[in-house]
């Protein structure tokens, strides 16, 4: 499917997931529930998976999560779920809900794990802060990973311009930009099967090659089969 032809939808408007966010900070404040975990904890595990396999742990790696949510995903990095504990002041999450940003600082703060960063930041328009300890002088090329778990899905529902442009055309090129030659992009997303997201991510314009694809279960509904959702990572040329 292509990102024009899907209808917009409350789920790409910052009203929702504020609504969803401020509900989920709440009920952790009452009885500790984190939220949820989007596309599920086997989905988020075959990622952390992944990243432990592609992507060894060092002292000076720097991680980027766009739509980090609850924060669940890089605290399984750092955690070390996936065997490899991820320095935790190397993990960045951004998220353009005030609430959702809220929220993972809050479980950061009950597992022990401040050390983490999460940032309110609209990654189509800002660019993310620097790790505290980095050097550089901006952003461009300033990332070894960068993780999207549904983020992409939900920008490709946003309201499209007077043109019929989609925002999440200007996506792609925001990834590669960050990324460091030689670094990693890795995404799951339930709308787009892998064939799409290559179509869209590998482009003259990104510079990003295919690297691998993250094998989910599969289901069959109506005759068809196939996975629930993609995981699809990508390189950038050194």
């Amino acid at each position: 499917m292509d990102t024009s032809e899907l209808e917009p939808s409350k789920l790409g408007t910052k009203e929702h997931w504020d609504n969803v966010y401020e509900e989920e900070l709440e009920n952790f404040g009452e009885n500790g529930d984190e939220g949820e975990i989007w596309f599920g904890k086997k989905a988020m595990n075959e990622m952390v998976k992944w990243v432990n396999q592609h992507v060894p742990s060092r002292s000076d790696i720097s991680v980027l999560e766009v739509g980090s949510g609850n924060g669940a995903l890089l605290f399984a990095l750092a955690e070390g779920r996936g065997k490899a504990c991820y320095p935790a002041h190397r993990l960045l999450g951004i998220d353009y809900s005030e609430g959702a940003v809220q929220l993972a600082q809050s479980v950061a703060h009950s597992r022990n794990l401040t050390a983490v960063t999460f940032r309110v930041c609209d990654f189509l328009h800002e660019d993310p802060p620097l790790l505290a300890d980095d050097q550089k002088a901006d952003q461009n090329e300033a990332w070894d990973l960068i993780l999207d778990k549904g983020t992409y899905d939900a920008i490709a529902l946003m309201e499209k311009d007077k043109n019929g442009r989609t925002p999440v055309e200007g996506y792609p090129i925001r990834i590669a930009k960050l990324l460091n030659p030689g670094g990693h992009f890795l995404i799951t997303s339930c709308n787009f099967t892998d064939f799409e997201l290559k179509s869209k991510f590998i482009t003259e314009e990104t510079g990003l090659q295919y690297h691998s694809s993250i094998e989910h279960p599969t289901i069959s509904f109506g005759g068809s089969t196939g996975s629930a959702c993609s995981s699809v990572a990508f390189t950038k040329s050194a």
